[in-house]
């Protein structure tokens, strides 16, 4: 099991949590920024008691309930000018349906960073998460523990990024005739990971052809990035050069398969997804259909992760400031987890922008703690 020790006393997690850093736009809308009215204390508390109630039931919540909530002894009159002054600054919004209010982004957002006390993780999950890094195990069986502990506690979407390779190398590409218009190709890195493809073509080729197709493509392509090599792929079948033959430009068509089949591999592990469909505002068949589109190609969800590997401490992406628009019902919580002192991956959860931060910031701090010293050992 891992031997580091992993604090969680209350006076460490709490220079733990000063290490934050919000990602995303600012805590308030411009028509707050520019107003001479900044927000009072009193609507500060009623933003904090809405959102804490939104967080636990996802209904929109109305005056009567907040003015329980706040204990504040104010007229219904009172409270309905706050939450009136709450919706002129774009911090919460009245849907069609209900005369309740709900929080905006730019809420979350103020709530996230002034007004929230985080919550050190239970003992009991910390137990949970210690116990299951067994460090016998190879690192990518860790990445996958770590994405199913995530989503196991957190009781949402959890996600980590393999370590990544400072430059991965494109080193040799065989093509093989499986039969009649199937060719197995086969990439080799300088990782040494290698790579098979099993690919269906519009006409059949002999070995030699594919011998030779092979040995063009090492000639141009052997210890150049693997990224690079699919850009010029890309570009050589977009323009497709005179002095390239017919026979070229198949083989460059099923290297560009291959090679892009090697950078989508597995680079991170996403575990819990359906728990999504336990909160009411994504659990519609557009929503979970989109949602598991996005879980399934990945792409998105690693370019925002790789949005993160080079920031401090924890980010938080509400919404609309993931920059995906399939995502502006969710948010993401994400941090870099280091091995040697060097960021190597980064790891987090999705959510519904309601999740409760307070909990899951805390528990996806600790998890990449935990993940770097399982990947020390």
């Amino acid at each position: 099991m891992v031997s580091a020790k992993i604090s969680v006393q209350k006076a460490h997690f709490r220079l733990t949590i000063q290490t934050i850093v919000i990602a995303g736009k600012s805590t308030l809308t411009s028509e707050t920024r520019q107003t001479d009215n900044p927000v009072s204390e009193r609507a500060l508390h009623f933003l904090k008691a809405l959102v804490e109630r939104y967080i636990r039931e996802g209904q929109p919540v109305g005056s009567r309930t907040l003015a329980k909530d706040t204990g504040l002894d104010l007229s219904p009159a009172t409270v309905r000018n706050v939450m009136s002054d709450l919706e002129d600054l774009g911090l919460v919004v009245s849907p069609h349906t209900s005369a309740g209010r709900v929080p905006t982004v730019a809420g979350y957002r103020l709530f996230v960073n002034s007004l929230l006390t985080w919550r050190a993780p239970s003992e009991d999950d910390i137990a949970s998460l210690r116990t299951r890094f067994d460090v016998r195990t190879d690192a990518k069986s860790l990445i996958e523990t770590a994405s199913t502990l995530l989503s196991g506690i957190t009781h949402l979407a959890g996600v980590v990024m393999l370590p990544r390779h400072e430059r991965n190398v494109f080193r040799q590409i065989e093509l093989l005739p499986l039969s009649e218009k199937r060719v197995l190709a086969i990439l080799v890195t300088s990782e040494g990971e290698v790579h098979n493809r099993i690919m269906g073509t519009e006409r059949s080729f002999t070995p030699s052809q594919l011998e030779q197709a092979s040995n063009y493509l090492n000639q141009m392509f052997t210890g150049q990035d693997i990224g690079e090599v699919r850009k010029r792929l890309l570009d050589e079948l977009k323009h497709a050069h005179a002095s390239m033959d017919r026979q070229m430009i198949r083989a460059a068509a099923l290297a560009q398969e291959v090679v892009e089949a090697a950078e989508s591999r597995d680079d991170c592990f996403i575990a819990g997804q359906t728990n999504l469909m336990e909160f009411g505002e994504l659990a519609s068949m557009d929503r979970i259909r989109q949602l598991f589109e996005i879980f399934n190609q990945k792409r998105e969800i690693l370019h925002i992760l790789d949005r993160c590997i080079a920031a401090e401490g924890v980010q938080i992406f509400i919404g609309e400031e993931s920059g995906y628009a399939l995502l502006d019902d969710c948010s993401l919580v994400t941090t870099s987890y280091r091995v040697d002192d060097r960021v190597v991956g980064v790891l987090g959860v999705i959510g519904p922008t309601r999740m409760d931060y307070q909990r899951v910031v805390p528990i996806v701090d600790v998890t990449a703690r935990l993940l770097a010293a399982a990947l020390r050992q």
